[in-house]
């Protein structure tokens, strides 16, 4: 018998699980079939923030942003390089500061953008400031490793 990961769906927020050895397979939500992974970073919200990062058996790397926030929208390109090459191994997702700022004042965000990576609703590891991509892929290999 196989392990089961627990996977939040990014479009229904189902919990879905998913055995170990299968999560590199593109597999798909049972509810509204779509895939699980899809190699670019979800949309988190004050409403499925929650849900995505306390219920995922699977690392999720947040990216605390805001849209007027240059050195955000510079990383963005290399968070979206780093999901796509990471996936299943971690989530990645981002969240809007501005429009969510129940979670950002939950976690005590002061400057943006800022990395959490979360492991079973856990902060493992935290890193402000923008990283080119290989920064960014060596920080969180570094974090997943300890999580």
């Amino acid at each position: 018998m196989t392990d089961k990961h627990r996977i939040v769906c990014q479009h229904c927020n189902g919990v879905i699980g998913v055995p170990a050895d299968r999560l590199t397979d593109g597999p798909r939500c049972p509810r509204c079939h779509t895939p699980l992974f899809e190699g670019h970073p979800i949309e988190l919200t004050d409403a499925n923030f929650d849900q995505h990062v306390g219920k995922s058996d699977v690392p999720v790397v947040v990216d605390f942003w805001a849209p007027w926030c240059a050195p955000c929208r510079m990383m963005a390109p290399a968070f979206a390089e780093v999901a796509s090459r990471m996936e299943p191994a971690a989530r990645f997702a981002k969240l809007n500061t501005d429009e969510s700022q129940q979670v950002a004042a939950r976690y005590g965000i002061r400057s943006i953008p800022t990395l959490i990576v979360f492991k079973g609703g856990r902060e493992m590891a935290r890193q402000p400031g923008a990283m080119a991509s290989t920064q960014l892929m060596r920080w969180v290999a570094d974090a997943l490793s300890r999580a």
